[in-house]
């Protein structure tokens, strides 16, 4: 009869396929030092147990910052549109209501520099923006 894994194995597993963590949005990270830690309640088990099986089918895919689309956010609280940097949160910040205000005019601005045939960075969509 095969061992069931414990959450730790399970950690490992999405560790492995998610190059150490860094393709996991930054609250999932989270989820899986709880899970490690054994500090998980039934939905926090439950959303572990989806992101393992998500994970090991392949299926994952890392959310879009604030559903912005092209948006993700690391584990140091930098942002990237399609894998260029172009703006930092401080973690505590990046999920509440304000900043999801800021993503979305970030992406919009981002879009906007695209459309112009230009990268979008940190400078022209951030410190140097003029529309």
């Amino acid at each position: 009869m095969a061992k069931e894994l414990t959450d730790i194995d399970k950690a490992i597993v999405i560790l492995e396929k998610t190059r150490d963590g860094d393709e996991l949005d930054p609250k999932l990270l989270g989820l899986v030092e709880l899970a490690v830690n054994g500090h998980l309640n039934n939905v926090g088990k439950d959303a572990f147990e989806g992101l393992y099986l998500e994970v090991v089918k392949g299926i994952y895919k890392r959310p879009w910052f604030h559903g912005v689309e092209h948006l993700v956010i690391d584990h140091e609280g930098y942002v990237y549109w399609k894998g260029n940097k172009v703006e930092h949160f401080t973690l505590r910040f990046a999920y509440k209501d304000s900043a999801q205000k800021q993503a979305v005019e970030l992406g919009r601005r981002c879009k906007i520099i695209e459309d112009k045939g230009i990268v979008p960075s940190i400078g022209n969509a951030v410190w140097n923006w003029k529309e």
